[in-house]
């Protein structure tokens, strides 16, 4: 029995021994592995004869980490890797299943057909399916002041300090024109700072509040005024009027149950996906639906490119991964992406069954993604080049009425302009008359119609009523 035993010993000692001699030597005969990957923005691009992205820059720390070295390929197919009718895996999963790649880095959803045939690390990136469409045919909850939306904030702004120029310029003009305020020594002028606030803001309305100008260049100003306010309104009801018109012309998506529920919009996915057979194999009513349209239709594209690019041409619902989604919001302002993401899955390396690599993949995945790495790779690839949408797109901005703003401009100048002339041609024949020069009687004009106080005279006329 104990010779037994250590005959027993001796074998299982040889035996492991073998196999660790033939485990490194086939590491040793086998020193660069070949990785397979397909190209798609901004996982795998071409830059010259280089490939460059984010799942080349995770293939580079992962060889840091594990101390291997690699050649890269793209697959030959162009696929990512489906079980056909024979059973017979394409794409990438096919090259690692016939040993023609060690590897396979790319946006490989995690799914249990291809851990059946390959082995598959613990997820790099989280995802899951959403809906990429145009801003303009997302639901949007309406706010308190959706009236204000016509025009942009810095329009809104333009408008307030027009408002306060304008009304400024009636009253410095009532105070300088002879035929406003002919004698300041013993007239009232009606034209207070408050009451041209006030006859400004009633031309906004469309109703007006007297008493009105009386003077050339009162007149000129408050004419160039009503011409603004009526431009202004008129942008302001048709710009309102165009955004209801479009709200209610679309059928607002924001969820896969609003596209299952509507025939308006197209959509479609990536033909031979696992985002269709998610939707293949759902028993979700919803998503049933969702999956015999598309396959009635035969709205599928060929592409992650063509369903963007469809999707950008409007009145079609792209389905697709979130993360390539994002992508494509970050790239092109006019897209947005619903907020519902359905079916989480994760992203994963491929390895072939039984692989020694695959238990260190992951665990050099989990150390990358505790450090902030993955997280830094994922800012640097996605980051967007639009600018935040702090107004709707059609909202009317300052440039775009710089016409109607020039206008009121020249007319504010022209009336102070003209109130001017009508102060000299009177100071002019006063000290005609008075035998004085010009410029001392335009002076003292100048300074009575300016520093004039009249609540002391109120207070005068006052008194001698009460008494």
């Amino acid at each position: 029995m104990v010779i037994f035993n250590s005959m027993w010993t001796v074998l299982a000692f040889t035996v492991s021994t073998t196999v660790l001699l033939l485990t490194h030597s086939c590491t040793a005969a086998k020193s660069e592995l070949i990785v397979t990957t397909i190209k798609q923005d901004p996982y795998t691009m071409a830059k010259g004869s280089q490939l460059e992205g984010y799942c080349m820059d995770l293939l580079s720390e992962l060889a840091k980490k594990l101390g291997f070295k690699y050649k890269v390929h793209l697959v030959k197919d162009g696929a990512y890797g489906r079980l056909d009718d024979s059973g017979s895996w394409n794409g990438m999963i096919g090259e690692v299943v016939r040993g023609e790649a060690d590897l396979a880095v790319a946006p490989l959803t995690l799914t249990a057909a291809r851990e059946k045939a390959v082995g598959m690390t613990k997820p790099y990136m989280q995802t899951g399916i959403s809906i990429l469409l145009r801003r303009d045919i997302v639901s949007q909850d309406s706010g308190f002041f959706d009236f204000l939306s016509p025009f942009s904030g810095e329009t809104w702004f333009g408008i307030l300090i027009a408002y306060i120029l304008t009304a400024a310029c009636i009253c410095i003009v009532a105070r300088l024109s002879p035929s406003e305020w002919n004698q300041p020594e013993n007239e009232h002028n009606n034209f207070t700072l408050l009451h041209s606030l006030w006859y400004t803001a009633g031309a906004l309305s469309l109703q007006g509040a007297g008493p009105h100008p009386k003077s050339p260049s009162g007149r000129v100003v408050s004419c160039t005024w009503w011409l603004f306010a009526v431009v202004l309104l008129a942008c302001y009801f048709s710009s309102l009027s165009s955004n209801q018109s479009s709200d209610s012309s679309h059928r607002m998506i924001k969820s896969f149950e609003d596209l299952a529920n509507q025939d308006v919009i197209e959509y479609g996915t990536l033909a031979g996906s696992s985002t269709l057979a998610f939707f293949k194999n759902s028993n979700n009513p919803s998503y049933r639906r969702i999956y015999e349209h598309m396959e009635r239709r035969k709205s599928f594209v060929s592409s992650m490119d063509e369903g963007v690019q469809r999707a950008r041409e409007g009145n079609f619902a792209f389905i697709g991964e979130s993360v390539s989604l994002d992508l494509a919001v970050a790239h092109y302002c006019e897209l947005v992406r619903a907020h519902e993401v359905i079916g989480m899955r994760g992203y994963s390396i491929v390895t072939p069954l039984g692989s020694p690599l695959l238990k260190n993949l992951s665990v050099a995945i989990l150390q990358l993604s505790e450090a902030g790495e993955l997280a830094y790779l994922r800012s640097k690839w996605w980051a967007s080049s639009c600018m935040a949408h702090s107004a709707k797109a059609s909202s009317l901005r300052a440039h775009g009425m710089k016409g109607i703003f020039l206008v009121l401009a020249v007319g504010l100048g022209i009336g102070v302009l003209l109130a001017l002339l009508e102060l000299t041609s009177k100071s002019r024949s006063s000290a005609q008359e008075q035998k004085k020069s010009c410029c001392s009687v335009l002076t003292q004009e100048l300074s009575q119609r300016l520093r004039t106080n009249n609540t002391k005279r109120d207070q005068e006329t006052s008194d001698k009523s009460k008494a």
